[in-house]
């Protein structure tokens, strides 16, 4: 009886995990500030710095880490800062924080589908890679997909953070921006950390997606920075750190 009894929470949870998941894919994912944020930008500043680079294959490898980082953490911060933000507006977030559903479930379930969504603009640049010819051989697959799936973890969690700090979709954004567009220019996406000035390196290592770009860096091109052991590990840590933090913010904010 015990073991049947907890198999049907289990059911339940996990029913609870996919009707939420399928409902903000629905409701959520197709707003304008998502095709914007999160599918053209990502498209457009890919073109941009492939067709400003040229059709070389060497041009091509030494960008498309930047690309596929920009292409996740924008993807994934902004579909979660529109659907926690709406669903705040809307008393939707509140209502399921009275449902009989774990604190942490839920907000798994919330971060899952800007997580997939993330994962899946990764395959962007790749596909305008394989379309100007370049090789893949080369690649260390092995590290590329976990790290590609440790950087829109990473991403959601920290859009998280984010979105229940706020109460409107355009301050999520701007507030997002305010973490973005410094790791666009501070993780090393399309130049060395060390040709930075020297007062701005440090805070490149305060930040998660400088290790998930040196894994990709050290997967496509061969030029990782740290041992990739020590990225992967930094990785977890900001994992858990950002999960933590959103937890508390969550606590804080909504539920006492």
């Amino acid at each position: 009886m015990v073991v049947r009894g907890e198999n049907d929470r289990k059911g339940k949870l996990l029913t609870a995990f996919m009707s939420i998941l399928m409902k903000d894919m629905r409701a959520y994912y197709l707003k304008p500030p998502n095709i914007s944020w999160g599918l053209l930008f990502p498209l457009v500043w890919t073109g941009m710095f492939f067709v400003k680079s040229g059709m070389g294959s060497e041009n091509i490898l030494s960008l498309l880490p930047g690309m596929v980082s920009i292409s996740i953490l924008f993807g994934t911060t902004s579909m979660l800062a529109v659907t926690v933000t709406f669903e705040r507006k809307a008393k939707a977030f509140e209502r399921l924080l009275l449902a009989p559903v774990p604190l942490g479930l839920l907000m798994f379930a919330k971060t899952s589908g800007a997580i997939l969504f993330g994962i899946l603009n990764a395959f962007v640049p790749f596909i305008i890679g394989f379309v100007l010819l370049t090789d893949f051989s080369a690649f260390v697959w092995g590290a590329i997909v976990p790290a590609v799936i440790l950087i829109a973890v990473v991403s959601a969690f920290l859009a998280m953070f984010i979105a229940v700090s706020v109460s409107e979709v355009f301050e999520a954004q701007t507030f997002s921006n305010f973490f973005r567009f410094p790791m666009m220019f501070l993780c090393g996406l399309f130049f060395p950390i060390s040709e930075l000035p020297d007062f701005l390196q440090p805070l490149s290592f305060l930040l998660p997606l400088t290790y998930g770009a040196d894994i990709l860096h050290g997967a496509i091109a061969g030029n990782n920075m740290m041992p990739l052991s020590f990225d992967f590990l930094m990785m977890f840590l900001f994992i858990l750190l950002l999960f933590v933090l959103a937890l508390r913010n969550i606590h804080r904010r909504w539920v006492m």
